[in-house]
C-alpha cells in the first residue's frame, strides 16, 4: 500500500522505514532536508497516486492544525488524512471539519512503542469511520507487532477515541513510571540493599510488577549506577494533564496519575516556595529551626 508520511522525528522517521521493510510504498516529508524524501509538502502529495493517504507524526497543537490546513488545500475529495501524532482529542473534531469541507477524509491514530517501535511494532489506537479504518489496515497490521491483533490495535470508537485511548494510556504511563522511580529511591535510601539496580533486575522475571518499562529502569541504571549523568528535571508532553482534566469531567478519581502528573512539576522547582512557605509556617508557630537561603558565590 502507498502511504505519505510528513515528520520524520524519532517515530515517524521509524515508522516509515518500519512500512517499507514490510513491503509498503511509503514517501516521507520533513523540513530537516537530511531525512526528507521530498523538498516539499506539494511534492509529497503530486508523488502520490490517487486517492491518497497521508499519516501525519507533526506536534500536537498549531504544527499539526498547519499541517491540516495546508493539506486541505492540496489533497482532494476522496483522499485520507491520519494523524497519529499526540493531539489532544478535542482537536480531531476541528481537524476533520477542515478537511470534510474539502471531501477529505480523517482518522485519529494513537501510537505506542517509542524509538523501539520500528523493531517491536507499535501499539495503534484508531478513531474515525469504519470503512476509512479497514482501508487503512494493511497498514496498522505492518506497523504493530505479530500476533493477534486484538493485542496491539483497536478501533476505539468515531472520531477523536483513539486519541482520547492514547490520552488514558499516557496517564496509566505517568503513575506506572512514578511508582518504578519511587522503589527505586526507596531501595538507594537503605544501607542493607547493596545494589538497588541488581534488586530491580531480579523483578524482571517472575513477579507481579516486571514489565518494559521496569526493564528500561534495570538498563538505565546498569549504565548509569546511580543515575549520576542527569537531572531530575522531568517535562511532560501534555497527556498526563489532558487525563487529570478529563478525570475531572467525568468525576473519576485518579489520585495516582495526579500525584505522578504533580511530581513531575515540583521536579523543576530548585528552590520550591511551597516548602519555603511550609518551613516558614514551621518557625511561626513552632520556632523550628530553618536553613537559610543559599546566595550563589557566598559561602554561608
Amino acid at each position: 500500500m502507498e502511504l505519505g508520511f510528513v515528520g520524520l522525528g524519532r517515530m515517524g522517521l521509524n515508522m516509515r522505514d518500519r512500512l517499507r521493510e514490510h513491503g509498503h510504498d511509503a514517501l516521507g516529508y520533513d523540513p530537516n532536508p537530511a531525512v526528507s524524501d521530498v523538498s516539499t509538502l506539494r511534492e509529497l502529495v503530486a508523488s502520490l497516486t490517487t486517492p491518497r493517504s497521508v499519516w501525519l507524526m507533526v506536534p500536537a497543537g498549531e504544527a499539526t492544525r498547519d499541517v491540516v490546513r495546508d493539506l486541505s488545500e492540496l489533497l482532494e475529495p476522496g483522499d485520507l488524512v491520519v494523524d497519529g501524532g499526540n493531539s489532544r482529542f478535542s482537536d480531531d473534531s476541528i481537524n476533520s471539519d477542515i478537511l470534510a469541507e474539502h471531501g477529505i477524509r480523517y482518522v485519529d491514530c494513537g501510537v505506542s512503542g517509542g524509538i523501539w517501535g520500528r523493531v517491536n511494532g507499535y501499539a495503534l489506537m484508531a478513531g474515525g469511520d469504519p470503512t476509512d479504518i479497514a482501508h487503512l489496515m494493511p497498514i496498522f497490521d505492518a506497523l504493530r507487532p505479530g500476533g493477534d491483533r486484538g493485542d496491539s490495535f483497536v478501533h476505539a470508537g468515531p472520531t477523536g477515541a483513539g486519541h482520547y485511548a492514547k490520552m488514558v494510556h499516557n496517564g496509566i504511563e505517568y503513575g506506572l513510571m512514578q511508582a518504578y522511580a519511587e522503589g527505586y529511591e526507596l531501595l538507594a535510601a537503605e544501607d542493607r540493599i547493596a545494589d538497588a539496580g541488581a534488586v530491580m533486575q531480579a523483578w524482571r522475571s517472575g513477579t507481579v510488577v516486571r514489565s518494559w518499562l521496569l526493564d528500561l529502569l534495570v538498563d538505565a541504571l546498569a549504565a548509569d549506577p546511580g543515575l549520576t549523568s542527569i537531572s531530575g528535571f522531568t517535562e511532560d508532553s501534555g497527556e498526563g494533564r489532558w487525563t487529570v482534566e478529563e478525570a475531572i469531567t467525568h468525576r473519576v478519581p485518579v489520585p495516582v496519575i495526579s500525584a505522578a502528573l504533580f511530581a513531575r512539576f515540583a521536579s523543576r522547582q530548585i528552590d520550591s516556595p511551597t516548602m519555603k512557605a511550609v518551613s516558614a509556617l514551621r518557625q511561626q508557630f513552632g520556632g523550628h529551626a530553618v536553613q537559610p537561603a543559599e546566595v550563589p558565590g557566598v559561602e554561608l
